[in-house]
């Protein structure tokens, strides 16, 4: 019988197995991929960044909306999604899990997931702290700051 301690951690998992990146629309998650993927956006928004918010807006189940995640070992590690609106092409909820950042796995996200909206503007709204990061995605201002559940934000767009 194996115990937890048996397990590889998953900073040894991350240096040994390459994280799986996957992506499908709401309708083809298991609940097992929903329950993972909502997981790790309350632990780090709601827990970690102390922000209560309401995580289950209904934007994750919408027909155009796609989901964007890494695993390790059946673990979510980070996530993000696509929204495609009448109005607007948005990425939101981009986040990676405390023990798994610093691997570029939020950028292979992004990249993924502005491949999918290749030639469609895209908008987000930013945490203040991450306006460089995603301007390295070609992202640029788009407006004043704004409060964002107690979180400071700002608008950011890139051209199609």
């Amino acid at each position: 019988m194996t115990s937890p301690h048996d397990r590889p951690s998953l900073h040894d998992a991350l240096l040994h197995d390459a994280p799986l990146l996957r992506h499908a629309p709401f309708a083809e998650l298991s609940g097992h991929e929903v329950y993972s993927i909502c997981k790790l956006r309350v632990d780090v928004f709601v827990v970690e960044q102390n922000c209560p918010y309401p995580e289950l807006d209904g934007a994750d189940e919408h027909a155009s909306t796609i989901h964007f995640w890494h695993t390790i070992d059946g673990r979510v590690v980070s996530t993000l999604r696509l929204l495609r609106t009448g109005a607007e092409t948005r990425i939101g909820r981009v986040c990676t899990a405390v023990d798994a950042r610093g691997r570029g796995l939020s950028a292979q996200l992004m990249r993924a997931a502005l491949e999918q909206a290749a030639g469609e503007p895209v908008v987000i709204g930013a945490q203040v702290q991450l306006e460089k990061w995603y301007g390295g995605f070609g992202f640029v201002r788009s407006g004043p700051d704004y409060d964002e559940d107690g979180i400071a934000h700002l608008p950011m767009t890139r051209a199609a």
